[in-house]
C-alpha cells in the first residue's frame, strides 16, 4: 500500500472512531491501536482497490432510486389481494472481475427489494427473485455497469471484464 493510500485509510478509520466514540478524548488511547490495525487489516484485505469519484456519485441516485422502486413494488405485491408473485432463480453471467467489485454487486442486489444474492459461483450471480417475469436481466446488467463505473472499470460486450 502507497503512503498515499496508508495515509486515506488512516484519516478515514481515525475519523469512523472519532464518530463513534462522539469525539470523546479519552478514546484515543485505545483508538490509536484500533485504528492502526484496521489500516494494517484493510491493506491485506483490500489491496489496490481503485474507486471512481464521477461513478460514485452516479452510483448514489441510482441505488436509492432503484430502492424506492423496488419497494413500492414489494408494497403493492404484499398490499394486493392475490399477492401477485412468481419467485426464481435466475442466473446472471459475470463481466466484473473477481474479488470487491463482485461482491460489492451481489450486496447491492441483495439490498434491492424483490431480489437477493443466492450464491456467487466463478461463472455467475444466482439470484432469487419475487418475480421472474419481470426484467430482472436487463436490471442486473445495469446494476452491473454502474458498479463497473464506480470501480473504474470497463465492461466487455463479449463478457470479459478489461
Amino acid at each position: 500500500m502507497g503512503p498515499g493510500r496508508f495515509c486515506f485509510r488512516t484519516v478515514l478509520f481515525a475519523l469512523l472512531w472519532w464518530i463513534l466514540t462522539e469525539g470523546a478524548m479519552t478514546s484515543w488511547l485505545i483508538g490509536v491501536p484500533v485504528v492502526v490495525f484496521a489500516v494494517l487489516a484493510s491493506g491485506v484485505l483490500l489491496p489496490g482497490t481503485s474507486w471512481s469519484l464521477p461513478g460514485i456519485l452516479r452510483f448514489v441516485p441510482f441505488f436509492l432510486w432503484h430502492s424506492l422502486r423496488g419497494g413500492v413494488d414489494v408494497a403493492g405485491r404484499a398490499l394486493h389481494p392475490r399477492l401477485p408473485i412468481s419467485p426464481g432463480l435466475l442466473k446472471h453471467r459475470w463481466r466484473l472481475p473477481t474479488g470487491l467489485p463482485r461482491v460489492f454487486m451481489a450486496n447491492t442486489v441483495s439490498l434491492l427489494p424483490g431480489t437477493l444474492s443466492a450464491e456467487l459461483s466463478e461463472e455467475f450471480l444466482h439470484v432469487h427473485v419475487l418475480d421472474q417475469s419481470g426484467a430482472f436481466e436487463s436490471e442486473l446488467t445495469l446494476i452491473e455497469t454502474r458498479v463497473a463505473r464506480m470501480f473504474g472499470l470497463k465492461l466487455a460486450a463479449d463478457g470479459v471484464s478489461e
